[in-house]
This record gives C-alpha cells, structure tokens and sequence, in this order.
C-alpha cells in the first residue's frame, strides 16, 4: 500500500464554472484562466511530494481544508473557530474543491479520479490557509463474481 501526502498552500479555491464565448457562428467553451493556473499550482505541489509515485487501483482520498478565520471576529471568537468550536462554511462548496484537485491530478497522481472510491472531506479553520491531501492505495481483494 503507498500513499503520498502533499500541502497545497493558499485559501481553499474550487474549480471555476466553464466559460463560453461566440466565434463567428460557433460556441466555444474553455476553463477559466484562473482555474487553469491553480490546477497547475496542485499538479506541481503532487509532483514535488510524490518523488514519481503514480498510485494504481482503488484509491482512498483523505481532503482536510483549512480557512483563515474572518478578519472581523474577535479574539475570543477567532480562537474558538481555531480550535473547532464553529463549523467552517466558508465558499467554495466542498464538491468544487475536490473536482478541482481530482480534474488536476488525473494522469499524474493516477489513471482516472474513477480510481478513487473512497474520500473524506472536511473544511475548518486554520493559522494557515491550505489543503492537506492523503492519496492511499487500497488493499486490492480479489472479487468473487
């Protein structure tokens, strides 16, 4: 069983909504530029952790976001959302921050995000805003069909 755990620095950020634009008589649809680069900014924050790993088979996924606490709270409230006294709910929804790490790992971490099968995700406050990831192998187990 191998696993890599990486950091990916910086405010928790969602993947963007595509964008569609006319061209003469076509549509053409693209992902935004800032989605573009933050999937890049997670493929080289894997890359630099991994040391070449690509995992295979099922995959569990452990997804913990931390979130700076407002900057309007007082004290007392800042240090109870620190230690997990309030539940974060803060945007991006949780569903966009994962299909924007999965859509960017895809061929460089594993095959397809198909091979994750099982993930646990959380968002809370933290000193530091940032992602932690754990990517695990499962024990394969022979399926009786």
């Amino acid at each position: 069983m191998r696993e890599v755990q990486f950091t990916i620095l910086g405010e928790p950020r969602g993947k963007g909504r595509p964008r569609f634009a006319k061209r003469g008589n076509f549509v053409k649809t693209y992902t935004p530029e800032e989605t573009l680069n933050y999937e890049a900014y997670v493929k080289m924050c894997y890359i630099q952790a991994a040391n070449g790993i690509k995992l295979e088979g099922a995959i569990s996924a452990n997804i913990t976001c931390y979130y700076s606490a407002p900057k309007s709270v007082s004290k007392k409230k800042r240090e109870e959302m620190l230690c997990g006294d309030y539940p974060c709910q803060k945007k991006p929804d949780m569903d966009n921050i994962v299909k924007s790490i999965f859509d960017a790992l895809n061929t460089i971490a594993f095959d397809d995000d198909k091979q994750i099968t099982q993930m646990f995700v959380e968002k809370v406050y933290g000193e530091v805003p940032r992602i932690e990831v754990r990517l695990t192998e499962m024990e394969q187990t022979d399926e009786i069909h």
